[in-house]
């Protein structure tokens, strides 16, 4: 059986993400995404006219928001994603320097050590995660009327309000700084970068041998 060729596995490229990991990304922007679009069209009168149909919006925006977990969830079966999320979980000095130069906006070389992932990076997820799962919860409270007192649901109404603004504001910021980085773009889209990159933003990431990476993603294809 042949090999299949695949631009990304080029010499000179880096595997960064996993089949799993690119899906559960891609999966969960998607529902985050339907979830801030149909939260506009509650919250915004302007596209609450446009829309229309109030009640089957509530209805999407609801079912997003409890399937939002569903991605991570799934991946946590992959080692890879695992092992990435040990990763982001790990907070080392050279995180503490990278923080520090992005303050003083220091873009020297060699300026932000990084891992895998940057200080950046490892913030957005972890406060990411803390947002959808607050999210979470007090969407629940509210869509639960009958069995959470007023006083929480009242409570849980200003939480999920505000914090909605805020993460549709951190997204946008996230959007922004990966259309910056068409590199970074690859690599979620294919799972594979350039050692160049690499080498330049995460000088301290040792991945797996490419020759090793190679002879894994062959016998893949071969099945």
């Amino acid at each position: 059986m042949s090999l299949r060729h695949d631009p990304a596995r080029e010499r000179g490229s880096l595997r960064r993400f996993s089949r799993a990991e690119r899906w559960a990304h891609r999966a969960t922007a998607v529902l985050m995404g339907v979830c801030v679009l149909t939260a506009a069209a509650l919250y915004l009168p302007v596209l609450a006219q446009l829309v229309g149909r109030r009640a089957l919006v509530v209805t999407v925006h609801e079912w997003s928001g409890i399937a939002l977990p569903v991605p991570v969830l799934v991946a946590l079966g992959s080692r890879a994603f695992r092992a990435d999320l040990s990763l982001l979980n790990r907070f080392g000095p050279h995180d503490r320097r990278w923080l520090a130069a992005a303050l003083r906006r220091d873009r020297r070389p060699g300026s932000r050590p990084a891992h895998k992932f940057n200080a950046g990076q490892k913030i957005y997820a972890a406060w990411a995660a803390g947002a959808t799962l607050i999210m979470l919860g007090t969407g629940l409270m509210m869509w639960w009327t009958q069995i959470v007192p007023l006083e929480w649901r009242t409570a849980a109404t200003f939480i999920h309000d505000w914090l909605a603004l805020t993460l549709g504001i951190v997204l946008a910021g996230h959007v922004g700084m990966a259309m910056a980085d068409p590199e970074a773009r690859r690599g979620m889209r294919t799972g594979w970068v350039s050692r160049n990159w690499a080498k330049q933003e995460h000088p301290l990431w040792e991945p797996e041998p490419e020759r090793r990476v190679h002879q894994g993603a062959e016998r893949h294809d071969m099945r």
